[in-house]
């Protein structure tokens, strides 16, 4: 990710959400983490409030409830703030370490959440690439990350965005280092990125960012060859219709880079 698409504006064209039309839309707004829906009402305004782009309010809701699930849109809440809205380089890599800390220390509580591995893992992957991809290798956080991705597989084998972001661990490896040290050293092949990457997109076909980091991940595995397809994915995440305010902030994202 080069750029960032423009803050939420005041007064932009928004997809508006309350906890029926979150309710309504579920499966579809969740297709990227596979998560029930919930029963506890407080933990559906929590979530009314992220995907409606309150995201810091939501992350407050979130914390309030305090167990797995209210961690769950927290965790969200601050990782997707940091990294599309957080204008600071300093403050975002530290609200990126605040999610890691936090999903960490839940992955000790709750084990068995796959949300508390994927948010660490989604965190520190981030923070990686604020800090550079190669200073984030000589730190040992490849393991981390991709230990957490595994484990957020093992308990949910549906959770599109954990596909994606294995995926683009291979491709971001063997892209900084090459396919030989990336596979000796961190076990990243060419072979799996391509194929997490697809089945992230077939989970959740509606995934904007599911296309951006799918173009992104071709480019890096297979070189220049794949520009053609990587434009025609942008290009469909650029045209694509938010259902709510990530996926706009997505949009944008895809907008922004195909300006470029």
């Amino acid at each position: 990710m080069t750029r960032r698409p423009p803050a939420l504006p005041s007064g932009a064209a928004l997809p508006a959400h309350d906890a029926a039309s979150v309710r309504e839309h579920w499966e579809r707004l969740h297709a990227c983490d596979a998560l029930p829906l919930p029963t506890d009402e407080r933990l559906l305004d929590a979530w009314t409030l992220y995907h409606q782009g309150d995201f810091l309010q939501a992350a407050e809701a979130g914390i309030a409830i305090g167990n797995a699930p209210g961690l769950a849109v927290a965790n969200k809440a601050i990782a997707i703030h940091a990294t599309y809205l957080e204008a600071d380089e300093a403050a975002r890599l530290a609200l990126l370490m605040e999610v890691a800390t936090r999903a960490t220390e839940l992955t000790t509580r709750a084990p068995d959440d796959p949300c508390a591995w994927y948010w660490q893992a989604y965190a520190l992957g981030r923070y990686s690439q604020g800090i550079s991809i190669a200073r984030a290798l000589a730190q040992g956080m490849a393991p981390r990350v991709r230990a957490a991705l595994e484990k957020t597989l093992l308990l949910q084998p549906r959770h599109a965005d954990a596909h994606l972001a294995l995926g683009m661990f291979h491709a971001e490896v063997i892209d900084k280092v090459g396919a030989l040290i990336g596979g000796m050293t961190y076990g990243a092949r060419k072979d799996q990125g391509l194929r997490l990457l697809a089945e992230g997109l077939r989970l959740n076909p509606h995934s904007i960012i599911g296309r951006i980091e799918y173009a992104n991940g071709l480019v890096m595995l297979e070189g220049e060859d794949r520009v053609p397809e990587a434009t025609r994915l942008y290009e469909q995440a650029a045209t694509s219709t938010p259902l709510d305010a990530t996926e706009w902030l997505e949009v944008a994202l895809a907008r922004a880079e195909l300006e470029d």
